[in-house]
C-alpha cells in the first residue's frame, strides 16, 4: 500500500489515493478539511527527497506556478514543506487528458475542434510567457479537457523563470522527445518559442493523428526534430486547410528566428484564419513518420547520445526519406515493391509450392501427436493429499521443505480472534483447501493458502473520514479505551456542528500505544455575532445606501427602480426590514428606489375620426405592422402583475413569476404611433411611443 495514502499533511490535507505518477512527484487524490474540497496535492518523490538538485527543481515550479492566474491553468492553493515531505496543493480537475481525448475519438480531429483546443493553450501560453515563465514540457498528457470542453495546461514539472541561470541546461535537454524543441534537443538557451514549437506539434498530432518524428530510440526522435523535415500536414489529412498548414509549420519551424515570436501572435493568425479560412497566411513555412502513440514521461536526454546518434540519425532519416519517396512514386502510379516482389515469386516453379504445403502439412501432425503424447503423460499423475499445516510456523515450512512435498504456500490474512485461542501467535490457525483433503491428479495448481494468528492488535490513526465530522464524545471514549490520551481544543466552525470534530493531530496511520497523547479539535459551531441593529434608508441615495448597508454587515438584495413623484431619482423610497429590527449579520435587506416623476407621453392622445385609436395618432394611409413589447422583470422577485396598455388597450395583463420569465416580450399589431404603458403589481413603470408600419 502507497505509504501517503491516509497521512494527513499540515493537519489539514488528508491523502485519498494516487491519481498520477510525474518525472519528479506523485501527485495525489486528497481532502481539503479546512475548506471540505477535494484537491490534488503534488508530493516530491522519496528517492529525489534529498537530491539537492531535484529539491532545487521541485521549488522553482512551485514558486513559477504560483505566479500564475489563468481560467487556462491549473490553480495553485497552497505550497508547503512538511514532516519531511516538500508539496503543492493544486486544483483536482475532473476531466482527461488531451492525449485520451484524442485516443477515445480514434480519428483526427477535425480542425474547428483542433482549434477550438490550441486557442486556449496558446493562451496560457501567453500569460505564462508575460510572467518569463516557460513550460518546457507542452505535450498532450499535460493538457486536461474538462467535461465543458474548457482546456487547462498542467504539470509545470520542469518550468524555469526565464530570467533564472541556464547553464544546467547546457548538459542536457528535458522534455518528452516526441514534443521537444530543436533548441531543447541541443541544450540551447530557451524561451517562449520553444513552448510554441511543441504547441505546433500538438496541434499537427490532433490533425494527422501522427507524430511529425518517430523513432526506434528517444533519442533517434531528438535528432530528427533537429535535422529533419516533418511530413507536411496536409499529405496526411487533405481536410486541413493550406492556411491552417502553413500556421502550424511556421511554429515548427527549426529556426526559433522564424517561428512566431509571441503566442499572441500565433493566436492572432488563427483568429484570422477562422475567419477566412480559405485565405492566404503571410511569413516563413517551418519545418514525419507513421506513429502509434504511447504515453511517455519527460525524459531527460543527454547532449553526449545525442552527439553519438547523431549521425546515425541522419542516415536513418535518409532512409526514412526514401522510403517515403517510393511510396509516392507508387502513389503516382508507377511499379511498386510489392509488384516486383511479385514479378520475383511467379520466377518459382509450381511444384516447389507443392513440396513446401506437403512438408507443412505432415509437420503439423507431427507437432499436434507430441502435443497430444506430453499431455497424456502429465495427466497420469498420481492424486495428492494436503499436508496439516495447523500450527506450524512459517519458519517450520521453510527449515523442512518436505512439510510442503509438491504444494507451496500463499499468506493469507493476519487474524486476531478468540476463536483460534488453541494457537499461539505466529501460527497458522487456518488452511485452504483443508488438511488430508485430496486434489484430483489434473490439477496442476498445488497452493495451500494460510492465514496467520497475530498477537496483540496494533492500533493506528484512524483516517480522516472517521474523525471529521463525527460526534467528539464518541471518538474520545474510543482513544480511552485503548489507554490513550485525548487532549482537546475546541474552535468556532460555521461549517461543523457543535460538540463534532474538525481537526486532529498526529497524522492518520500513526501507531498509537498506551499512554500516547492524541489531539482533536471540537467545533464550538458559528460564532455567535452581536445582533444588528437595522437604521432607516428611506430619503437616501442608493449609493450612499450601499456602503452603509455594508458598513452594518448586511446583504442588499433586490433594488426595485419605480416611478415616483414624491422622491428624486436613485432615491430610496422603501426598504424590507423595518427600522429598529435586530437581524443577525449577512441578513438580506431589499430596496425600492425612485426613477423620477413618470415621463409624459411624447405623443398625446386625440381621439377623432383620424384617429379611432385612444391614446396614439393613425394615418389612414399608414401601413399596419406588428412590433414588440419588452419588459425586463430581472429586478423583481417573485410573482408580480403585469398588464401592459398600447394605445389605451390593454394588450396583456397575468401575473408571472419574475425569475422564471426574466424578460417579457409581448407582440402588438397597431398603425401610425401609439403610446406604450408598461405596470408592474399597479404601478405605472414605463411610457414611451412606439410606431407601427415604419
Amino acid at each position: 500500500m502507497d505509504q501517503y495514502i491516509g497521512k494527513l499533511l499540515d493537519h489539514r490535507y488528508e491523502i485519498l489515493e494516487c491519481i498520477g505518477i510525474g518525472g519528479m512527484a506523485v501527485v495525489y487524490k486528497s481532502r481539503d478539511h479546512r475548506l471540505n474540497r477535494l484537491v490534488a496535492v503534488k508530493i516530491l518523490k522519496p528517492e529525489l527527497a534529498n537530491d539537492a538538485d531535484f529539491r532545487r527543481r521541485f521549488h522553482d515550479e512551485s514558486q513559477a506556478v504560483a505566479m500564475l492566474s489563468h481560467i487556462n491553468i491549473v490553480s495553485v492553493y497552497d505550497v508547503s514543506h512538511s514532516d519531511g515531505l516538500d508539496y503543492i496543493v493544486m486544483e483536482l480537475i475532473d476531466g482527461m487528458t488531451l492525449k485520451q481525448y484524442m485516443q477515445k475519438r480514434g480519428t483526427p480531429l477535425n480542425w474547428r475542434e483542433a482549434i477550438h483546443f490550441i486557442t486556449q493553450i496558446l493562451r496560457a501560453l501567453g500569460h505564462a510567457h508575460s510572467r518569463g515563465i516557460v513550460h518546457r514540457d507542452i505535450k498532450p498528457q499535460n493538457i486536461l479537457v474538462l467535461r465543458d470542453g474548457s482546456v487547462k495546461v498542467a504539470d509545470f514539472g520542469i518550468a524555469r523563470l526565464a530570467s533564472a541561470a541556464q547553464a544546467t541546461l547546457t548538459q542536457e535537454a528535458l522534455g518528452s522527445v516526441h514534443y521537444i524543441s530543436p533548441e531543447q534537443a541541443k541544450g540551447s538557451q530557451v524561451d517562449g518559442r520553444s513552448d510554441l514549437y511543441s504547441a505546433g506539434v500538438v496541434l499537427y498530432e490532433m490533425l494527422t493523428g501522427r507524430l511529425p518524428f518517430e523513432g526506434e530510440t528517444p533519442v533517434f526522435v531528438a535528432i530528427q526534430h533537429i535535422n529533419s523535415i516533418p511530413i507536411p500536414p496536409r499529405e496526411l489529412n487533405p481536410d486541413i486547410p493550406p492556411k491552417l498548414e502553413r500556421i502550424i509549420l511556421r511554429a515548427m519551424a527549426p529556426d526559433p528566428e522564424q517561428r512566431y515570436p509571441t503566442a499572441d501572435a500565433m493566436l492572432a493568425d488563427l483568429k484570422e484564419f477562422r475567419k477566412n479560412p480559405d485565405g492566404a497566411v503571410p511569413g516563413p513555412a517551418g519545418p514525419g513518420h507513421e506513429s502509434g502513440e504511447v504515453e511517455e514521461p519527460t525524459m531527460v536526454v543527454s547532449l553526449a547520445d545525442l552527439s553519438d546518434a547523431a549521425q546515425a540519425v541522419r542516415g536513418q532519416s535518409a532512409s526514412q526519406s526514401r522510403r517515403e519517396g517510393r511510396r509516392r512514386f507508387d502513389r503516382d502510379g508507377s511499379r511498386s515493391d510489392r509488384e516486383q516482389e511479385g514479378e520475383e515469386r511467379r520466377g518459382i516453379p509450381p511444384i516447389a509450392y507443392a513440396v513446401i504445403a506437403i512438408l507443412l502439412f505432415v509437420g503439423g501432425i507431427i507437432f499436434f501427436a507430441v502435443t497430444l503424447f506430453s499431455q497424456d503423460r502429465g495427466t497420469q499423475q498420481s492424486s495428492a493429499t494436503v499436508p496439516n499445516l495447523l500450527g506450524r510456523t512459517l519458519e517450520e515450512l521453510e527449515a523442512d521443505p518436505s512439510i510442503l512435498g509438491e504444494f507451496t504456500v500463499e499468506v493469507g490474512e493476519t487474524v486476531y480472534s478468540e476463536e483460534y485461542a488453541d494457537y499461539e501467535e505466529g501460527q497458522i490457525c487456518a488452511q485452504t483447501p483443508e488438511a488430508d483433503s485430496t486434489l484430483p491428479a489434473n490439477q496442476k495448481d498445488r497452493v495451500i493458502t494460510v492465514t496467520i494468528l497475530g498477537g496483540e492488535e496494533d492500533f493506528y490513526m484512524p483516517a480522516g473520514d472517521q474523525l471529521i465530522g463525527q460526534e467528539a464524545t464518541e471518538i474520545i471514549a474510543m482513544f480511552q479505551e485503548r489507554g490513550i490520551i485525548v487532549r482537546q481544543d475546541r474552535e468556532y466552525s460555521s461549517t461543523v456542528s457543535e460538540g463534532y470534530i474538525i481537526d486532529y493531530a498526529p497524522m492518520t496511520g500513526t501507531l498509537l500505544q498506551e499512554g500516547d497523547e492524541v489531539t482533536i479539535v471540537i467545533s464550538q459551531g458559528p460564532k455567535e455575532e452581536p445582533p444588528i441593529t437595522v437604521t432607516n434608508f428611506v430619503g437616501l441615495h442608493i449609493d450612499q445606501v450601499r456602503d452603509q448597508v455594508a458598513g452594518l454587515g448586511l446583504t442588499i438584495g433586490t433594488v426595485s427602480p419605480f416611478y415616483n413623484d414624491e422622491y428624486a431619482e436613485n432615491v430610496v423610497i422603501w426598504q424590507s426590514l423595518s427600522v429598529g429590527d435586530e437581524v443577525s449579520t449577512g441578513t438580506v435587506i431589499n430596496f425600492q428606489v425612485s426613477m423620477g416623476s413618470a415621463p409624459e407621453p411624447s405623443v398625446e392622445p386625440s381621439p377623432g375620426a383620424s384617429d379611432p385609436i385612444p391614446g396614439g395618432t393613425q394615418d389612414v394611409n399608414a401601413p399596419a405592422g406588428t412590433s414588440t413589447v419588452h419588459v425586463d422583470l430581472s429586478p423583481y422577485e417573485g410573482t408580480v402583475e403585469v398588464r401592459i396598455e398600447v394605445g389605451g388597450r390593454e394588450i396583456y395583463d397575468n401575473r408571472v413569476n419574475a425569475a422564471e420569465v426574466g424578460f417579457l416580450s409581448q407582440p402588438v399589431t397597431g398603425t401610425g404611433t401609439q403610446t406604450v404603458s408598461v405596470y408592474i403589481n399597479g404601478q405605472l413603470m414605463q411610457r414611451y411611443s412606439l410606431t407601427f408600419g415604419a
